[in-house]
């Protein structure tokens, strides 16, 4: 069982334990953590924005076309923001680093 540290924008740490194929705004959203998920996972909203950390980003894969015009929606964008809902966690994830921007 993967788990996803999420840092919040206070700096506070919250690991979380997930099965296999939960996405990253799913884990986020059911711990309260201050990820809405309004779509639900469709990709047609940007309030799963997550910054996932340098060390993760390219193990969490590249973000899709569809992905990156959504990002272009959400407020404080860095170089390894994501949509969390595009993240689908694995054991290749585990101890994946996201923090959760103060935009949420």
């Amino acid at each position: 069982m993967p788990n996803i540290i999420f840092v919040k924008p206070d700096g506070s740490e919250h690991t979380i334990a997930v099965e296999n194929g939960t996405t990253v705004m799913e884990a986020g959203r059911d711990a309260n953590l201050g990820i809405e998920g309004t779509c639900g996972g469709c990709l047609s909203c940007a309030t799963c924005h997550v910054i996932v950390d340098a060390a993760w980003f390219a193990k969490t894969g590249a973000p899709s076309e569809d992905e990156v015009d959504m990002l272009d929606l959400a407020f404080g964008l860095s170089e390894t923001s994501r949509l969390g809902c595009q993240i689908e966690m694995s054991d290749d994830l585990d101890g994946l680093k996201v923090a959760i921007p103060d935009d949420i």
